[in-house]
């Protein structure tokens, strides 16, 4: 007697339907609990960095090296809580560590955050939100007693919840929390539970009273071929841009470890340096570019002049803030970085300085963290449809190939080469990835030489 046959047609749609109402119920439960957290972490850091906005300049330098050794302590004596032996980072959570995060110690990067933002370091308030997201879906997951896979789609439900709650941005955030998992391929299992979640945790942060700032750019020029082209050029300096961040962030981490390991610095004395550093640095740097600098994005965007090395000037800053041991996002620096380059360089290609501003904000986005399609929807969001259709894409897609195989993100995994001209092992980190010629493009390379060699040996002078 033959077993029972199932048709298998009339099968899937039932799984899939019972796929859709598991994740509408863990992702807004996901998105119920994050939206909360990160609210509660967004008006303490609002009130706390409201309380040293206006302090005079001679406050500021003493705030920053005593920020930073209070960073220190906590960083340094806070992890010693953590006793699973798991990392405290969202990337590895979701690659190798099946979703799982250090619960003990889930509060301390926001207080650290929160420390650093209310003395002057310049970084950012997404990273906080994210690795909350992360630790909170984690407990969930953990409440529920899901498996290794549930557990870790969960995880990135969180840091696309995180992210969402803090631009208002709930679609762009979404993506970016998936997006940023691994370059060149995003997990479309992932996709439906993170918007769920970024969504209700955008709304629960807005039932919470987070305000959110949104921008308007006009006038906006007719679209051509020739403003295309422009936009484009500015994509390419703003992926510059992004790769000069990129770089002296890790620069500036490579230092500052350095000093310690020669000198056998007790750890929380790194940050302190930083912040007497930062302290030297605002007697030359205004102090505008210290903490989320924000305003000057308003301004970028408003049109008002910056100028051609701000971006540098901010860059500075938060390389020293970040190296030195402060703890802070790195996508809200971006921002800033992206909208004052943009600014600056727009007259060089004959676009008004705020549409090269609204461009370059998302285009050093899409660049540094690797995510295009994020920066894109966040321009839409933030801007309207029109500019981010029309205006954007193709910037974003340019900065994020002109930074090559780099990232803000270390631990950031790589799926597949940007170009067919270069070769890598997939799915490793970038910090341990080699990045190789192609064979097509090195026997090029050598036919190209060979003929040089050639041409140089026949204009050589013959004996007689």
């Amino acid at each position: 007697m033959s077993s029972p046959r199932f048709n298998f047609n009339y099968v899937e749609p039932i799984v899939m339907l019972a796929t859709i109402m598991q994740w509408l119920v863990l992702a807004t439960v996901v998105g119920a609990v994050v939206g909360s957290g990160t609210s509660l972490f967004l008006h303490g850091l609002i009130f706390f960095t409201g309380k040293t906005a206006s302090i005079p300049l001679w406050f500021q330098m003493v705030l920053l090296p005593v920020g930073g050794l209070l960073n220190g302590l906590l960083l340094h004596y806070g992890y010693k809580l953590n006793k699973t032996g798991l990392k405290d980072s969202v990337i590895e959570a979701v690659h190798k560590q099946s979703g799982r995060m250090p619960f003990k110690t889930v509060a301390i990067k926001p207080v650290a955050a929160i420390i650093t933002l209310a003395s002057g370091g310049s970084a950012g308030r997404e990273g906080p939100c994210s690795h909350l997201g992360a630790s909170l879906a984690s407990g969930i997951g953990w409440i529920f007693r899901l498996n290794s896979e549930l557990q870790t789609r969960l995880v990135a439900c969180g840091v696309s919840a995180g992210f969402a709650s803090v631009f208002g941005t709930p679609l762009a955030g979404a993506i970016y929390g998936v997006e940023v998992l691994i370059i060149g391929r995003i997990r479309h299992d992932f996709l439906f539970p993170a918007i769920v979640s970024g969504f209700v945790s955008f709304e629960i942060s807005k039932w919470w009273g987070v305000p959110y700032t949104f921008y308007s750019v006009f006038p906006l020029p007719g679209f051509s071929e020739i403003l295309f082209l422009k936009t484009i050029a500015i994509g390419v300096i703003c992926g510059v841009v992004a790769w000069i961040f990129v770089d002296m962030i890790g620069l500036a981490r490579a230092a500052f470890s350095r000093i310690g390991s020669r000198f056998d610095l007790w750890p929380p004395l790194l940050p302190m340096m930083g912040g007497c550093v930062l302290a030297a640095l605002i007697l030359v740097i205004p102090t505008d570019y210290l903490g989320l600098s924000l305003p000057l994005v308003s301004q970028a965007l408003n049109g008002e002049t910056m100028p051609y090395l701000g971006f540098l000037w901010k860059t500075l800053l938060v390389a020293i803030t970040l190296g030195s041991g402060f703890y802070g996002g790195v996508a809200t620096p971006q921002l800033v970085i992206g909208a004052i380059a943009g600014n600056a360089f727009a007259p060089l290609v004959g676009i008004s300085p705020s549409l090269g501003a609204a461009v370059g904000l998302v285009a050093v986005v899409a660049a540094a963290s690797n995510t295009p399609i994020a920066a894109i929807l966040m321009s839409v969001e933030l801007f309207g449809g029109n500019l981010g259709a029309v205006y954007v894409a193709g910037p974003c897609i340019a900065a994020y190939l002109i930074i090559g195989h780099r990232s803000i993100y270390p631990d950031q995994l790589v799926a597949y080469s940007k170009t067919s001209w270069l070769r890598l092992k997939p799915e490793m980190p970038l910090g341990e990835e080699k990045v190789y010629l192609s064979y097509g493009l090195l026997r090029w390379w050598s036919r190209f030489r060979l003929r040089q060699s050639m041409r140089h040996w026949w204009r050589l002078p013959r004996k007689r």
